[in-house]
């Protein structure tokens, strides 16, 4: 996917503290889906071993049963802190999300793409 550039519009602060972060193959407990007026579709709440559970996109998860998976790709859900008139450069978008860079290289992220306006 190519990258784009983005102005964040809005401020986010990231509510998980530990993200679930997991490498390829990894074994998932599927739980919960999201449900929320965000129109955020397509995340599962999951755990694996050693770590807090966490919201995952329903992309990366190979769904063994109803209730387990395994990972497709390596992933952290670690959100971006953002403020209104930082300069971001996105590069892969799920279910309302948008994964990004600050311009200067010091942090990487998911952010709510509603938080963000397309810079061009």
């Amino acid at each position: 996917m190519e990258s784009r550039q983005y102005l964040v519009i809005k401020d986010h602060t990231s509510e998980y503290p530990e993200p679930i972060t997991f490498a390829k193959g990894a074994p998932l407990a599927v739980g919960e889906r999201y449900e929320g007026a965000e129109g955020w579709d397509n995340w599962l709440f999951c755990e694996t071993p050693g770590q807090k559970g966490g919201w995952v996109p329903a992309q990366v998860i190979e769904r063994i049963d109803e209730k387990m998976g395994r990972a497709r790709e390596d992933y952290t859900a670690r959100e971006l802190n953002v403020r209104e008139g930082d300069s971001l450069v996105g590069t892969r978008t799920l279910n309302g999300w948008v994964w990004c860079e600050r311009a200067d290289r010091s942090g990487s992220g998911w952010v709510p793409l509603s938080n963000l306006q397309e810079a061009g």
